[in-house]
């Protein structure tokens, strides 16, 4: 009992640290006074005077804008670089190639940004390009270093992938690029999302890389409050703070909602009574075969892909037994893989688990 209730006590006290300094910054957004210590009554004019102010505003703006770019480029960049280490397992300079993948979460953002303000300015000399620092040179910058957080979390997901669905792909014909696009990039969509989730918060939060890169008519939100705290906190940048608050908090809310209900409708099904189907050939547990008509489907299937097979030379060296092995698992993997691909999946393994070690 006394564990459960230290616990609970530091429970509370975790969640009070957190947002207790963000309840009151929302209260003090509200505030009449212009001095942000001072409370002067409930108003709400530090949010009709944001409209007045285009220079906060505009930051708000560009820095949304750049959050944007960064994520997609992230994700695209990070995707390929964490492709290549997982799935390209031996190729020359591949342990130096991993560490300049993860080079930027560990190194100090002072020494990132110094070197790519050397590295633009010397781009300038010699080609002539970026001819000014701006909202480019952001979005840059943002990039190479949010690159490196994709690449980590979309690693960690291929690196849990059945990879028996994109091998009975690529043995049906699919081309690798297709089965990429086509199979790998769903069943990663989740580590995705959460990519480009992150590389968004990481620069919109960030400071330090956009003020070494930063050039005139470029100043972005972080910038803008960092300049208006050594002044003097403003009231508007607490109503600044409390709409981005807001617009997380919707955010965060919709995709827990939508993610419950899809949580919700799939066990729905799962909790329908399932039809009657034939078992496999080995009667086993773990696999329920097709019906009737699919098994007719099959068997003509089966047929097909095995004068397919055997017309290659190097399925013909393999003994019998493997050849009519491998013909099944081709076939049935076509068989179920309406189902879905966790169908698919579960046809695959078994199969495998049926050949020659």
């Amino acid at each position: 009992m006394k564990r459960f209730r230290f616990s609970s006590l530091m429970l509370v006290v975790g969640l009070l640290f957190i947002y207790l300094p963000m309840l009151i910054l929302v209260i003090y957004s509200f505030n009449a006074s212009k001095l942000v210590t001072v409370w002067g009554g409930w108003s709400i004019k530090w949010y009709v005077g944001l409209l007045d102010n285009s220079q906060l505003m505009g930051s708000v703006v560009r820095s949304l804008e750049i959050a944007c770019y960064t994520a997609v480029a992230a994700v695209a960049l990070g995707t390929l670089a964490a492709f290549v280490l997982t799935r390209i397992t031996h190729f020359k300079g591949r342990t130096l190639f991993g560490g300049l993948v993860t080079a930027p979460l560990v190194m100090p953002e002072v020494i990132t940004g110094l070197s790519l303000l050397l590295l633009f300015v010397a781009m300038a000399q010699m080609i002539g390009w970026p001819q000014e620092r701006g909202i480019v040179t952001i979005w840059i910058a943002h990039t190479t270093f949010c690159a490196a957080y994709v690449a980590v979390v979309v690693s960690a997901r291929l690196r849990e992938l059945d990879l028996s669905i994109e091998e009975a792909a690529m043995d049906l014909g699919a081309r690798p690029w297709k089965v990429f696009f086509l199979i790998t990039i769903p069943m990663i969509a989740p580590s995705l999302a959460a990519g480009g989730m992150m590389s968004f918060a990481l620069s919109l939060d960030d400071l330090v890389l956009a003020s070494f890169v930063s050039g005139p008519g470029s100043t972005t939100l972080p910038m803008e409050v960092f300049s208006a705290v050594r002044l003097g906190v403003k009231p508007e940048i607490n109503a600044v703070a409390s709409l981005i608050l807001l617009a997380v908090s919707i955010v965060t809310f919709m995709v827990w909602f939508f993610s419950r209900r899809a949580e919700e409708t799939a066990s729905g099904r799962s909790s329908r009574p399932s039809r009657k189907v034939l078992p496999t050939p080995g009667n086993s547990p773990t696999y329920a075969g097709p019906r009737r008509r699919e098994r007719r489907k099959s068997n003509g299937l089966t047929a097909f892909l095995r004068s397919t097979l055997n017309a290659t030379p190097c399925h013909r060296k393999r003994p019998l037994a493997v050849r009519s092995r491998i013909t099944q698992i081709t076939a049935t993997c076509v068989a179920v893989a309406v189902s879905g691909p966790a169908a698919a999946s579960r046809c695959c393994a078994y199969w495998r688990s049926l050949l020659p070690r």
